[in-house]
């Protein structure tokens, strides 16, 4: 017999507001999914945040990593392979992404691109209206019914090819959802996230010939690949969908997931879409992970290219594990020549615009040379470049023959920190400048925020923060001969973020952002991410109400 959705919903509650057609996403149906989730996985969850901080505490001690004895064989078994492409997965050669709100995923949606990530994650500031209404919009557009009008402009999906591929990426394990609480808790984001996209649209994606598609960001581990995985079998089992259905891409965003790269995708293989590299993640990481220890000081951020070692290594050692295993490998947009995030179109100096769409040219083609199946923009502007590149230098839907077998990548060559570079009182400032900017911008609910013709998001801001940390906690000296300290940090710190508020309209959120900043750039305390930190901000909690009356 079936267990009694009010049995399973007492003690669950939402705490924030719906209407009418924010109900129809979060109904008593799905809050009992959500409730099943929580309840199977929050405590493996939990355990695996907490394994994070005990590999920080052996890392603190001087510890470093390496590829895992224990899973040895798996890495050396060449026998296994993840799952075949996913229809409507096969050609990936330009992915879009950004936010969920309705503008967003029109114009996504409309762009030359072959998939459209949906973010819920860094370009999304999480509160309750961009997470619930993000959600109607995607359900909305599974189904064709999006267009709106905004004052005398229209919005309309267009009808004269096959839309993109929708893909949606989750919050990360360590995001919560403090407007759902299940037993007193708050829900995991990222099982708040997953569950309502897949409850509610699964189904219909698979008549439309795709199926319920995720990026997975933030791992850390392969056990983290297993509980998604593990959360994948349950929730297709409990809507009777066949297991493999879904299909998950992951972000190799981490310092620690990249000598788990093999063990991720086996711990998904059936549900496996490839690996994804970035830039600014994981840059981040390697400074947060490494954060005690002198010899991972890194340069100014705009010396940290993709071709210094250790992100050369991190990049082809994607490559060859992803074609080996017959699953594709996606890159993120990378400026080599120091930008730091998405180029968008510069409208008002057609010099500079050619000269940044010229280094957007060569940085697809350099990732299209080197064995990408993929490439992520973030303006539909760039999308006519990157496929060009690709439609020139891979004439196939993929390139999951190009093995790299030429590729032998060392546990030494991913911690390799010869970097060249000089820390500068310049690259100081830009790094102050771009994290109160885009924490300001967070604080106002905006999680994708146009910084000097750049898409910056939470990454972005994430190693300001950190360089900064590490800059001050081991004294470094800038180039102009001035030692980083505590005081000379919050000056420059305070000079920023007075500029920046000088400029910007009334009723902006700089003092606020400046007083989070100055507690993690000091060499002192130092949170695990920003957007946990600053999350209270944008949490607007209400009274609680049950959710057997949805």
């Amino acid at each position: 017999m079936a267990a009694n959705p009010n049995e399973i919903l007492r003690d669950v509650n939402v705490l924030g507001p719906l209407n009418d057609q924010t109900r129809k996403i979060l109904s008593k149906e799905a809050a009992v999914f959500l409730a099943l989730l929580h309840r199977a996985f929050n405590g493996t969850r939990k355990a695996l945040l907490q394994r994070r901080m005990v590999r920080q505490a052996e890392l603190d001690k001087g510890h470093l990593p390496d590829f895992l004895p224990e899973t040895r064989h798996i890495r050396e078994n060449g026998a296994w392979k993840g799952a075949p492409p996913a229809p409507g997965l096969v050609d990936r050669r330009v992915e879009i992404t950004g936010p969920t709100d309705r503008k967003m995923v029109v114009n996504a949606l409309n762009s030359d691109v072959w998939t459209y990530m949906a973010d819920f994650e860094d370009s999304s500031a999480p509160t309750w209206n961009n997470m619930i209404n993000g959600q109607l919009n995607l359900y909305d557009a599974i189904r064709r019914q999006v267009d709106f009008k905004q004052g005398e402009k229209e919005y309309k999906l267009r009808t004269d090819r096959t839309l993109p591929t929708l893909i949606c990426r989750a919050r990360g394990w360590h995001l919560e959802e403090k407007h759902f609480t299940v037993d007193g808790e708050p829900i995991s984001g990222s099982l708040f996230d997953f569950g309502l996209y897949f409850f509610n649209n699964a189904e219909e994606l698979v008549k439309r010939g795709t199926g319920p598609y995720f990026y997975l960001p933030k791992m850390e581990s392969h056990l983290e690949a297993r509980l998604w995985n593990d959360v994948f079998n349950l929730a297709q089992d409990y809507i009777g969908m066949p297991r493999g259905t879904i299909r998950g891409t992951v972000l190799i965003e981490t310092i620690m997931a990249a000598f788990e790269m093999d063990e991720i995708i086996y711990e998904l293989r059936d549900h496996s879409s490839g690996l994804n590299c970035g830039r600014w993640d994981y840059i981040f990481s390697v400074i947060k992970r490494f954060r005690q220890n002198p010899n991972f000081v890194l340069p100014d951020r705009a010396s940290v290219t993709m071709t210094v070692p250790f992100m050369d290594a991190y990049v082809k050692l994607l490559i060859k594990t992803c074609h080996k295993r017959g699953v594709h490998a996606m890159v993120r947009i990378f400026l080599p020549k120091g930008g730091m995030a998405a180029q968008i179109p510069i409208k008002n100096d057609p010099a500079a615009n050619d000269a940044a769409m010229a280094s957007v040219r060569a940085d697809k083609l350099r990732e299209a040379r080197a064995g990408h199946d993929g490439t992520w923009v973030a303006h539909p502007a760039l999308a006519s470049i990157a496929s060009d590149v690709f439609n020139t230098h891979m004439p196939t839907p993929n390139q999951l023959f190009v093995r790299r077998e030429d590729v032998h990548v060392t546990a030494n060559d991913l911690l390799n920190m010869n970097v060249p570079g000089k820390v500068t009182e310049v690259g100081i400032r830009k790094n102050l400048a771009i994290g109160l900017s885009y924490m300001e911008g967070w604080l106002r609910g905006v999680g994708c925020v146009p910084i000097n013709y750049l898409m910056e998001d939470a990454a972005t801001a994430e190693v300001s923060r950190s360089q900064l940390w590490q800059w001050c906690r081991h004294g470094v000296q800038t180039a102009e001969g001035k030692n980083v300290t505590k005081d000379y940090a919050l000056k420059l710190l305070n000079e920023e973020a007075k500029a920046l508020a000088e400029k910007a309209p009334k009723g902006n959120k700089y003092a606020l952002a400046a007083k989070y900043f100055e507690s993690q750039v000091t060499g002192e305390d130092y949170a695990e991410f920003l957007t946990s930190l600053l999350y209270n901000e944008i949490t607007n909690v209400g009274p609680p109400a049950g959710a057997s009356k949805l």
